[in-house]
C-alpha cells in the first residue's frame, strides 16, 4: 500500500527511497542483501501505465479514481475479502459494526466472478424477498454482475432507501433464474434474539456486531429468570451469521467456556501468532448447548462453533458451515479511508483450520418443511353395533368426541415451531435431560 501511494502521487526518485527504505525491514528483507531491480523495473511499468492513462484514454479521468483504482485492483486480486474503502465505505463500514447502515441487507463473497450470497440477515428486504443462502446474483438492475468486483457490485445493490432495485438469482436446483424485485431499506441490525420453547432457551445471533456479547449475556439472565430450575439447556442458532467482529466472536465464545484456548490466529511471521483463552465462569452453568449452523453460518461464527465442538460444552446440529477461516484486519489511511487486509488465519482450539473446508456438524439435519401428516383412522364408533357413547351422565358426549377427532386427525405435528432443524435440537436437549436425570437442575 505504501509503495503504490508513493508512485503515483510522487516522483521516481522519491518512489525508491520509500521502496528502499521498505526493503530494509527485517521482516521483509531476512537475512540475505535482496536485489530489487526486478521490483523498480514493475513499479516503473505501473508508473507508465498511469501516465498513459492520464494523457491518452478516452475520456478524462481524475487521478483520485485511477489511484484509487489501482490500488483496490491489487487488494482485491489477493482475495476475496481483502479490498480498499475509500472514505465513505470506511464510514458505511464503521456504521455496519455499530448494527445499523442502508441496503437489502445480504452478506456477500465473490465467487467465479459472481456475487455469491452468503446468507441473508433477518427481518431484512432480502429475507423477506426470500433471498437464500448459496443463491448467485448475476444481474442487477439488468446489468451482468460478469467483470465487475465484489465493492462495485455492493455500490450498485446500495442506494436510496425506498428505491426498488431488480436482482436475477439463480439457484441450485431451479432450472430457470430468478427475478427478484427488492425495495432498499434501512438495515437495523438487533443482533441477538432469545425465546423460551418448552423448557428450553433459545438464543439466536445474527451478527457479530459490537452488541453481540451484551446482547447474549442479556437473554442468558432473562431466561433464567423466567425458567429458574425448569431450564434443561440452550440452543445456540447461528445459521446464516455472516460473521462480524473476532473480538466479539471471542467474547461469545468465553460466555459458554470455563477455561481453555478459543481460537488462535496465525499470521506471515512466527510472532504474529496470538492465541485467546476462556476466562473463569460459564455463564450457563454447564447446561447442555445445541448449537445449529447451515452453511450461511461463516466467520465468527465458525469460530464460536469450532471452540465449542472442540471443548465439547455443545453439540452442533445441522449442515456443513461456510468455510471462511480468514482474519481480516481494518488499517486506517489517514486521509484516504482504509484496507481491508487478510493477515492471519485462525484455528480452533485444536488446530484446525477450517478455511474453505468449513466445520461438520456432530448430527446432520437437512432442512425441511413440516406438513402435517393425516391418516384415516377407524374407532370402535366405526364398528358395526358398537355401543352408543352417549348415556344419561355424559350430556357433553358428543362435543367432546367432535374435539377428540379434531386434536387426533389434524394435528399430527407442533403447529408452533415450523423449523425442523430447531425442533430436532430441542428434542436433542429434552433428551439429554432424561438421560442425565428427571431433575433439570442437576448439572453433572
Amino acid at each position: 500500500m505504501r509503495i503504490v501511494t508513493a508512485l503515483v502521487l510522487l516522483t521516481a526518485p522519491l518512489l525508491f527511497s520509500s521502496v528502499a527504505a521498505f526493503a530494509d525491514d527485517e521482516r521483509t528483507a531476512g537475512t540475505k542483501p535482496m536485489d530489487h531491480s526486478e521490483t523498480y523495473r514493475q513499479l516503473d511499468l505501473l508508473g507508465d501505465v498511469f501516465e498513459r492513462v492520464r494523457a491518452q484514454y478516452v475520456e478524462e479521468k481524475e487521478d483520485k479514481e485511477l489511484i484509487e483504482n489501482a490500488i483496490n485492483g491489487m487488494l482485491t486480486s489477493l482475495d476475496p475479502h481483502s479490498s480498499y474503502l475509500n472514505d465513505e465505505k470506511f464510514e458505511d463500514m464503521q456504521v455496519s459494526t455499530r448494527g445499523e447502515f442502508g441496503g437489502l441487507g445480504i452478506e456477500v463473497t465473490m465467487e467465479n466472478g459472481l456475487v455469491k450470497v452468503v446468507s441473508p440477515i433477518d427481518d431484512t428486504p432480502a429475507y423477506r424477498a426470500g433471498i437464500e443462502s448459496g443463491d448467485y446474483v448475476v444481474q442487477i438492475d439488468g446489468e451482468p454482475v460478469m467483470g465487475l468486483t465484489l465493492s462495485e457490485s455492493v455500490d450498485k445493490m446500495r442506494g436510496k432507501v425506498g428505491t426498488e432495485i431488480e436482482l436475477l438469482i439463480t439457484r441450485e436446483n431451479e432450472e430457470a433464474p430468478l427475478n427478484i424485485t427488492l425495495v432498499r431499506d434501512i438495515i437495523k441490525i438487533r443482533s441477538v434474539r432469545h425465546r423460551i420453547e418448552g423448557n428450553s432457551g433459545y438464543i439466536r445471533i445474527t451478527t457479530f456486531n459490537q452488541n453481540a456479547e451484551s446482547g447474549v449475556k442479556k437473554a442468558i439472565e432473562e431466561i433464567k429468570a423466567e425458567l429458574g430450575n425448569k431450564l434443561n439447556g440452550y440452543v445456540l442458532d447461528l445459521r446464516n451469521n455472516p460473521g462480524g467482529l473476532l473480538d466479539q466472536a471471542i467474547a461469545v465464545s468465553d460466555i459458554f467456556l470455563d477455561k481453555g484456548e478459543i481460537v488462535s490466529t496465525r499470521g506471515r511471521h512466527d510472532d504474529d501468532t496470538k492465541r485467546d483463552n476462556a476466562t473463569s465462569g460459564d455463564l450457563t452453568e454447564s447446561l447442555p448447548i445445541i448449537v445449529l449452523i447451515n452453511g450461511g453460518s461463516a466467520s465468527a461464527s465458525e469460530i464460536v462453533a469450532g471452540a465449542l465442538q472442540d471443548h465439547r460444552r455443545a453439540i452442533l446440529l445441522g449442515m456443513k458451515s461456510f468455510g471462511k477461516g480468514s482474519v481480516q484486519t481494518v488499517i486506517p489511511l489517514p486521509g484516504h479511508g482504509a484496507m481491508r487486509l487478510t493477515t492471519a488465519r485462525y484455528y480452533t482450539p485444536s488446530g484446525r483450520s477450517i478455511q474453505a473446508t468449513g466445520i461438520d456438524p456432530d448430527i446432520i439435519v437437512e432442512p425441511a418443511k413440516i406438513e402435517p401428516y393425516k391418516v384415516k383412522r377407524y374407532r370402535e364408533e366405526n364398528l358395526k353395533g358398537a355401543l352408543d357413547k352417549k348415556s344419561a351422565n355424559d350430556n357433553n358426549a358428543e362435543e367432546e368426541d367432535k374435539k377428540d377427532k379434531k386434536d387426533g386427525d389434524e394435528k399430527e405435528v407442533g403447529d408452533e415451531i415450523q423449523d425442523y432443524q430447531l425442533l430436532r435440537a430441542l428434542d436433542l436437549l429434552n433428551g439429554l435431560t432424561l438421560y442425565k436425570g428427571s431433575d433439570p437442575a442437576s448439572k453433572g
